[in-house]
Parts: C-alpha cells; sequence; structure tokens
C-alpha cells in the first residue's frame, strides 16, 4: 500500500519540490508492485473510467428516488416528493439537483440480493465476503481493473481509493485472491475531509488488525535527493545480484522501481490530489452550502461534496477507477433530522460532478454509480424515529459511461416493502459497469491462486435498458 500525504501535497509539487511517501521500503514498493502487476497483464482498452460512490450505512429507498407519497405517514415519513425531468419520476424533495438533471441518471428502484454485511464490499466487488475466501477472497472491481488495464506507462495508479465510512468500508476494496500487488492506492484524505470514528468503532477497527487503520500514516520527509541516493545505493548493494541474475528480474526491479518513483516525481498525481491548483470557480461549485438538520458523529459535512471533485481529478489523471463514500446512512435513529443533512449532499455532489464532466465531454467516458450495502425499512420504528437494514430492496443510480440514461428501472411493491418488477442484483450492475469498459463478463477469466481461471462474475448480465 503506497500512502500519500495530503498535508505535504497540498504544497506544489515540483521535480525539485518535496516527495511525501509512506514508504514501505526503498522504492516505495507498493506502488512498484501495482506497476509490475498492470505491466504483466498487458490488456489494452478503451479509455473509460469509473467513479464508484458508496452510501455508506445503506441509503432508504422511500427517502430518496422510490417515495410514497399515498402511504400512512409511518411509511412516507416526513418528507415531500417532487416532480423530474422525467415525467413518471417523483424522488425527495431533498434532492431537487439530481430532479433537474433527472435524463442524465438511470434510477433503479429494485436493487436486490444484498448479503446484508454492515461494509461495502458488495458494492466494491459483487460478491459477499465469503465467497472464495478459501483462496483470499474475491477481488474488488477496481483490483481486477488495475489487473487487466493498468500499464507500467501510466501517469496514476489504476485503481484509487478514497473511501473514509465505517469501519469495514475503510478497507472493503480488497484485492483478494490477486493478491497485494493490485492492492488500491490509497491516499490519506484525513486532513481534508474530517471523519471522525466513535470510539467503539476504532475498537472495531483495532480489532481487525494492521490493514484496517484509522488514518493512513505516513513518511513526511522523502526529498528528491533523498529518493536518488536510495536508488544509487541500493544499484550498488545489488550489483553483484544483478551480475548473476539469469532472468532479468533485478533489471526489471529496477524499471518498475524507476516508474514508480517517476509517477511520484512527476507531480501529476499530487496535483489531482491538490485541490489548491483547481479553479477557483470550479472549486466554488463543489462547496455546498451550510445544511440543515442533525450532523451525526459519523456523518459527513458540506466539505465532503469536494470528494467528488477529487475523484473527477484523479480521473483526469489517469485512474481508471475511484472508490468514494458518504456517510453515515445508518439511521436506526433520528432518520429523518440526519437525512436533512446528507441527502443535500449527495444531491449537491452528484448535480456538480455530472455537469462538470458533461461540460468538460468527458460524462461518456466516465460511469458513476451511486448506491449502499442495503436499503432501510419502509416502516419507520416509532420509538426512535428511525429505519432499520432492509436487505430486501435498495436504491441506485447509474450514470455517464454511454449508458442509455433517462430511464426508470424496476419497481417495489405499494410499501415499498419488496421488488415487484425487473429485480436487479449487484452482481448484474457490475455487469453493467465492466460493460461499459469494454469488459465482457461471460468470457473474460483471471486465475486464481490454484492456476484455476475464475470468471469475474458468477451470475451478473448487463442491464439490457442501459446498453441497447
Amino acid at each position: 500500500m503506497i500512502r500519500l500525504n495530503l498535508n505535504a501535497a497540498s504544497q506544489r509539487l515540483s521535480r525539485r519540490g518535496m516527495i511525501h511517501v509512506g514508504a514501505l521500503g526503498p522504492f516505495a514498493p507498493g506502488l512498484s508492485q501495482l506497476l509490475q502487476a498492470e505491466s504483466r497483464a498487458g490488456v489494452s482498452g478503451r479509455r473509460q473510467s469509473i467513479i464508484n460512490i458508496h452510501l455508506d450505512g445503506g441509503p432508504p429507498h422511500l427517502d430518496t428516488i422510490d417515495p410514497r407519497p399515498e402511504a400512512p405517514v409511518e411509511i412516507r415519513g416526513e418528507f415531500d416528493s417532487i416532480a423530474t425531468k422525467l415525467p413518471d419520476l417523483r424522488i425527495c424533495e431533498l434532492l431537487p439537483r439530481i430532479a433537474s438533471i433527472a435524463d442524465r441518471f438511470a434510477f433503479i428502484r429494485s436493487l436486490t440480493g444484498s448479503a446484508g454485511a454492515h461494509d461495502a464490499f458488495q458494492c466494491q466487488s459483487g460478491f459477499d465476503v465469503k465467497n472464495l475466501q478459501s483462496l483470499g477472497g474475491r477481488p474488488a472491481a477496481g483490483c481486477v481493473i488495475a489487473r487487466l488495464f493498468g500499464s507500467s506507462q501510466d501517469s496514476a495508479p489504476a485503481f484509487i481509493d478514497l473511501m473514509q465510512g465505517r469501519p469495514l468500508v475503510r478497507k472493503s476494496a480488497r484485492p483478494g485472491f490477486l493478491g497485494p500487488a493490485v492492492q488500491p492506492f490509497r491516499p490519506d484524505i484525513s486532513s481534508m475531509f474530517h471523519r471522525e470514528l466513535e470510539s467503539g468503532m476504532k475498537g472495531e477497527l483495532a480489532r481487525l488488525g494492521k490493514d484496517h487503520t484509522v488514518s493512513l500514516t505516513l513518511n513526511p520527509a522523502l526529498t528528491e535527493q533523498r529518493l536518488s541516493d536510495r536508488q544509487q545505493l541500493l544499484s550498488s548493494l545489488d550489483r553483484l545480484r544483478r551480475a548473476a541474475d539469469q532472468s532479468g528480474m533485478m533489471d526489471a526491479m529496477d524499471q518498475f522501481g524507476r516508474q514508480a518513483t517517476g509517477i511520484l516525481l512527476s507531480g501529476q498525481l499530487a496535483t489531482a490530489l491538490n485541490l489548491e491548483h483547481e479553479d477557483p470557480e470550479i472549486l466554488a461549485r463543489y462547496t455546498a452550502p451550510a445544511g440543515t438538520g442533525r450532523q451525526s458523529t459519523t456523518s459527513e459535512g458540506p466539505e465532503s461534496v469536494r470528494k467528488f471533485l477529487l475523484a473527477r481529478r484523479l480521473i483526469e489523471a489517469g485512474a481508471r477507477c475511484v472508490s468514494v463514500s458518504i456517510s453515515d446512512f445508518d439511521t436506526h435513529s433520528d432518520n429523518f433530522p440526519r437525512m436533512r443533512n446528507l441527502l443535500p449532499i449527495v444531491d449537491f455532489g452528484l448535480h456538480a460532478l455530472v455537469t462538470d464532466l458533461e461540460e468538460r465531454g468527458l460524462l461518456q467516458q466516465v460511469t458513476i454509480v451511486v448506491w449502499g450495502e442495503f436499503g432501510r425499512t419502509p416502516r419507520i420504528d416509532p420509538k426512535t424515529g428511525g429505519r432499520h437494514h432492509w436487505p430486501q430492496v435498495g436504491p441506485a443510480l447509474l450514470a455517464g459511461g454511454g449508458l442509455k440514461t433517462g430511464q426508470i428501472i424496476g419497481s417495489t411493491d405499494r410499501t415499498g416493502d419488496d421488488v415487484a418488477s425487473r429485480p436487479v442484483t449487484y452482481q448484474d450492475i457490475f455487469a453493467t459497469l465492466y460493460h461499459t469498459l469494454g469488459i465482457d463478463t461471460r468470457t473474460t477469466t483471471i486465475d486464481d491462486p490454484t492456476g484455476r481461471p475464475q470468471y469475474l462474475l458468477d451470475h451478473g448480465v448487463p442491464l439490457r435498458e442501459l446498453i441497447g
């Protein structure tokens, strides 16, 4: 894992500037390993990308894109519904910006097949966490993309993970049986987006071990000169081994070390992570007004809208997949005041991201998916004012990527308890995402540690309504 200090990255970076990396070895070998795996894949594809937005905790479908204005108050809740640009679609009154560009989205009201787990793994891979666990587990889609499409010539890692949510969300984008060489690049964005954990969550995180860290700690003082000195030192120390090496592996390691260093020294990745480099007008566009409602300990504030801007900048820098989280939708209590805080953030951020990409001519090249681990109970808990876990059905949105948007897909029954038509699974969504990248999940395989080829999905099919 490579760790980049955004406190340092906020300073302008050049070849003569200061490089700040979590050096887990002489030449930032986590990134070097990533580059090696990408080079081995040797597969090229269209320059399509994915932004995967996880609504951490499970978004309430009745309070987002599937309202029930005619239902009893104990089901419909406090919010009104509003008309949208699509004649047959009404959504929550807290999403007016999304309503104004509804034709840019596909609204999936029948997402089903949730594993019921309170993490983001299914939204990162399409699989239950237990699938192929004996072999290391299934890899996240971003890790698959890094394996298939990454190249040692890339200007940025193929998969960048910005998720900050609840404990398991922070490490849900796992490489599984593909191994650590294709794990995501995880920059430390805690200085930009404060996301404190409750003490109980911190304890849960600590018990999971070193791979589930609360803070991505960094090496704060690695200069260009020191990187050069380290390369020279290793070159001297390895001279005898290199001379004896008949396989060329040592030279290959030099190549990947140079490429890893090149990415860091080029400044392109660090520049993308530094929002001070952004046009002030664009920065203002991603700056939400102060919200109403109640921000819980584990919930985002208005500044979190800029995560969407960060994702766009990283895609422009060369990333193929960026994961982002907005939390905390786990509203077992006080659902409505908490939604008054969170939904305007999602509404503001998605509108800014979609319209910004469209104006830049990038929306057809970037597929956006927005979803969570499940929906929430149609009936409101009279004691807590909350909605609880509801794996039977949940909401999802898709935009961009050349998809045929401006559609409603699926429906729920009268009270929003279950799917009434056109069930859509998590793997169907992933099959659609892979399709936008030019990957046919019916024929593409990756080898597991035993050498056995594994299909990317075991049952998902692209949504025919969207791909035509």
